[in-house]
């Protein structure tokens, strides 16, 4: 049997990622193959960095949340594919989540308006959603 949540547990556990990442999260896009898991640490070239706005995810609401306010960066850190992201706590060095990356409307975790980065170039996350099926 498969355990089933009401709304308001899905919206409780969801809210505690960004209270538990903390605000001004730091949202790292990179290059190669996604971790196996967060354990497993960082992989891939450091294409992007970026310190996300405060409050950074809206409330969750029938167990999804989705990103609040802008998430752009000005100048990309290095040339290379974006292939996934890692979310980090504030201090940028205690790793929370992972996830693919892909183009606008293209299914990724996370969505960006352009995949390729070159070094100086701004970049945009147009899409990053979470959810809890019910």
């Amino acid at each position: 049997m498969t355990i089933k949540l009401s709304a308001a547990v899905r919206n409780a556990m969801l809210d505690a990622i960004e209270t538990t990442i903390s605000t001004s999260a730091v949202l790292k896009i990179m290059s190669g193959s996604v971790p196996a898991n967060v354990a497993a640490g960082t992989s891939g070239t450091v294409l992007a960095t970026l310190t996300l706005p405060s409050d950074y995810m809206a409330a969750a609401s029938n167990g999804s949340m989705a990103k609040s306010g802008t998430w752009e960066d000005t100048s990309a850190d290095a040339t290379g594919t974006a292939a996934h992201f890692e979310l980090f706590a504030s201090n940028g060095t205690t790793l929370h989540m992972i996830g693919t990356v892909t183009a606008t409307s293209g299914g990724g975790d996370m969505e960006v308006d352009n995949t390729s980065f070159a070094s100086g170039q701004p970049f945009s996350v147009t899409a990053f959603a979470l959810s809890l099926a019910a």
